[in-house]
């Protein structure tokens, strides 16, 4: 069945619970690490804090993907799903800044991105379904720039409210501050009620009346999910499998990022890393500040991207931004004027608008759609599996080949945006979603 062409405009209100999704994300990229501190966690057991994302994505994406392949109901495919993750992320917004103890919070990080994960792949599919295959690379990046404008906005946000009054030093008893607590509490509101916007607006298409007969006689057991997982790895597409090395540097560079940034910036303008310092606390609110500017400059980078993916192909515009975000990174911890920082960061920012729309169009152009809910769910692997790899290895090398130096652990994300930058050269589409032409190289 032909895919009818949507308008720009429906291509963004179908894409506008990635605001909220992404809302909170924003807040535990910036957040979390300050949080761990507050409750008196140590900086190299930090990694370990954050295993709920990659362990809670790697079991929970591909079966919920595997299993909105196979549902059936009125609402749709996806839908259900995503409605169902909103909600359970909201409630875990809602209670982890009152967290009274370190494991309170841990715990709470794995309800929170458990809900992040049942409602991101089905939403990724979501769009993958509802578009032309002409329109994947426009979808993805504008899921991008949503992704730029939302984090642009929960980085800042508690800058935003100290600036509205709120004191610096105000906390409650666990120690986090007002402004953090504030934030989580509007994060709890943008989840549920995007994802419903998106919903309410953007009903999913109905299925043929043969694809729905053959959804509805297929198996829904838990063996039957795990045999359609199983066999979707074995038949995996051989550009999926490239990019997956690509992604492997690309994501333990981010999660680098995200949990030492913070550490990083103390060192660098305070030489302190003690989360009880005053110069900690201007840190955490410089984490908001220059991640809110990357963000922004995303969200921009995300449009301006569509006309140059037409024009050089999605993969080659993917290495030229990884090149631009690595090089920020590796200069960033030699600059110690705050505002100066910002240059590199708007390196950064391109990096991160192309993550987060061009290996989805990539991917899109190279899987059956009829099995695009387990492969996106899938490719998440190839975000977490990093993920746990880095945290795994983070608490090793950190006083040893890191010399207990945060700065260096975001030298050491760099050089890996680098490496993943000549290694998405390598992918080889059966068609480039930024091109109307086949390309093979």
């Amino acid at each position: 069945m032909k895919k009818p062409h949507l308008s720009f405009g429906q291509i963004v209100n179908m894409n506008v619970g990635f605001f909220g999704i992404q809302f909170s994300f924003g807040l535990q990229q910036s957040n979390m690490s300050p949080i761990y501190k507050y409750l008196g966690a140590h900086d190299a057991i930090l990694p370990l804090l954050w295993l709920a994302g990659p362990m809670t994505g790697l079991i929970v994406q591909p079966i919920i993907g595997a299993m909105s392949d196979r549902t059936v109901t009125r609402f749709g495919r996806r839908t259900p799903y995503f409605l169902i993750g909103a909600i359970v992320c909201s409630l875990a917004l809602l209670a982890m800044p009152f967290s009274p103890a370190l494991w309170v919070a841990a715990s709470l990080l794995w309800i929170l991105d458990a809900g992040n994960n049942i409602t991101m792949e089905p939403y990724r599919a979501f769009v993958s379904d509802r578009l032309d295959g002409s329109q994947h690379a426009l979808g993805f990046l504008t899921q991008s720039a949503f992704t730029g404008l939302s984090q642009t906005l929960a980085y800042l946000t508690p800058s935003l409210l100290v600036l509205m009054g709120l004191h610096t030093a105000a906390t409650g008893a666990n120690g986090i501050p007002d402004a953090v607590v504030a934030a989580f509490l509007i994060g709890s509101v943008l989840s549920i009620a995007t994802v419903g916007w998106s919903a309410w607006t953007t009903p999913e298409l109905p299925l043929a009346a043969e694809e729905e007969a053959r959804l509805r006689a297929a198996p829904r057991s838990w063996r039957a999910t795990l045999a359609e997982i199983l066999s979707a790895i074995r038949e995996m597409p051989p550009a999926m499998r490239r990019l997956a090395l690509m992604m492997l540097f690309q994501w333990y560079a981010m999660f680098c990022y995200w949990e030492y940034i913070t550490l990083s910036l103390s060192q660098t303008l305070y030489g302190t890393t003690d989360a009880h310092t005053p110069g900690f606390n201007q840190a955490v609110l410089i984490t908001g500040q220059i991640g809110g500017f990357y963000n922004f400059l995303g969200f921009l980078s995300a449009f301006a991207m569509v006309p140059l993916a037409r024009w050089m192909g999605v993969k080659r515009l993917h290495a030229l931004s990884l090149v631009a975000g690595g090089v920020g990174l590796l200069v960033l911890p030699e600059i110690h004027d705050r505002w100066l920082m910002l240059l590199p960061m708007a390196g950064f920012g391109i990096a991160w608008a192309s993550m987060m729309g061009n290996p989805y169009a990539m991917l899109a152009s190279s899987i059956p759609p009829e099995r695009s809910g387990v492969y996106m769910g899938l490719f998440n692997m190839f975000i977490v599996l990093p993920m746990i790899a880095q945290i795994i290895t983070i608490p090793l090398l950190y006083h040893h080949g890191l010399g207990g130096n945060p700065q260096n652990v975001i030298r050491l994300a760099g050089l890996f945006l680098l490496i993943a930058a000549g290694l998405v050269l390598r992918v080889r589409l059966p068609r480039d979603p930024g091109h109307a032409h086949v390309v093979g190289t």
